[in-house]
């Protein structure tokens, strides 16, 4: 399963586009309107407008082998706990040796810019990161078939 933290994500047709190849279905999360699908393989979820409804929807089913894409740390850090396999929309991987990191630049950049010592631009989203979002997508999906099928085996 493939689990996307949907609002504002720049890569939805990318991931459709490798999951298909993969036959994962993927689940788009958000607090707002999705484009239906008539994939039997897409599902949108809208959850309530409540502060991180859709966070808390995704981090609730997201197990060993499943794949969530968010670019929200704290979110990543609480997949990653379960054994999740988690990008950024830019291919970055949050993992069990890096989450602790990226959660503590996360809340450094986020105290900086509530004491005005940052003004916490974004980088605009490239060309390269969409290709590194796709390589890393590729990745997983064949890294989360093969935990799935041991999954299978061992039962």
């Amino acid at each position: 399963m493939i689990y996307v933290d949907a609002d504002a994500c720049p890569v939805k047709p990318e991931i459709i586009k490798v999951a298909e190849r993969h036959a994962l279905p993927v689940t788009f999360v958000a607090n707002s309107g999705l484009r239906p699908s008539r994939d039997p393989m897409i599902k949108n979820v809208i959850v309530s407008g409540a502060f991180d409804a859709a966070d808390d929807w995704i981090a609730e089913r997201a197990a060993s082998g499943d794949i969530v894409v968010t670019a929200d740390v704290p979110l990543a850090e609480r997949c990653v706990s379960t054994g999740a396999l988690v990008t950024g929309p830019t291919g970055r991987l949050f993992d069990t040796a890096n989450i602790g990191m990226a959660r503590a630049m996360r809340d450094l950049g986020q105290h900086l810019r509530e004491t005005g010592e940052s003004k916490g631009y974004n980088a605009a989203f490239t060309p390269r990161d969409r290709s590194a979002f796709l390589q890393t997508m590729e990745r997983l999906c064949r890294q989360a078939k093969s935990i799935k099928t041991s999954d299978t085996d061992q039962t």
